[in-house]
């Protein structure tokens, strides 16, 4: 999970990614956090500090990272990746070589929505993860009363396994293989 740096365009413009600088990132990810769009993250409550010291923390990790993905220079979301035989999914979880564990937060619309952005953003990102990151299969934990989420990884590929128990969350377990995302709607031919 060492991948620098990741460049892509798509309809919406160029879209890159690079590790997340605690100290530098952890403003505007708040700022994301504390939007009601962000909910299921659970981390509305952070204040700044708190939140830089939650990216120092997957920094520091060797089995996590995060990356601020930016479209066109401008910072528009965030995707966390993770080893689900060391990190969130221990025990819950029979990981295959190649897993890559996945979380993706889109920054919020505001004024001007932009129409496909978070279907472009998930195919940028899943393509990166096989591509860039080496996954053999991509591997989500939303909240189970995310529809919203639960739609959009339906349209990556991902295939639900079960609904699992993460702490005070029901999660569903869900998995995405390369071809399952060739297959789909968002990575279809481009």
């Amino acid at each position: 999970m060492n991948a620098r740096h990741h460049t892509a365009v798509s309809g919406i413009g160029q879209i890159s990614l690079e590790p997340v600088e605690p100290a530098r990132d952890a403003a505007v990810v708040h700022r994301w956090l504390r939007d009601p769009h962000a909910e299921f993250w659970r981390m509305g409550g952070l204040d700044v500090g708190a939140v830089e010291e939650y990216l120092s923390g997957i920094a520091a990790d060797p089995h996590q990272d995060s990356w601020l993905g930016r479209i066109d220079g401008r910072p528009t979301f965030l995707a966390e990746t993770y080893d689900p035989a060391h990190v969130l999914l221990v025990g819950v979880h029979k990981p295959e070589p190649g897993d890559l564990g996945m979380h993706l937060l889109v920054s919020p619309p505001g004024d001007r929505p932009r129409s496909g952005l978070t279907g472009a953003v998930m195919a940028a990102v899943m393509r990166w993860c096989f591509d860039a990151l080496g996954a053999a299969r991509v591997v989500v934990e939303p909240d189970v009363r995310n529809a919203a989420i639960g739609r959009k990884n339906a349209d990556a590929g991902f295939r639900v396994v079960r609904d699992v128990v993460l702490g005070d969350k029901v999660a569903r377990l869900s998995t995405c293989t390369r071809d399952e995302f060739a297959r789909s709607i968002l990575g279809g031919p481009r």
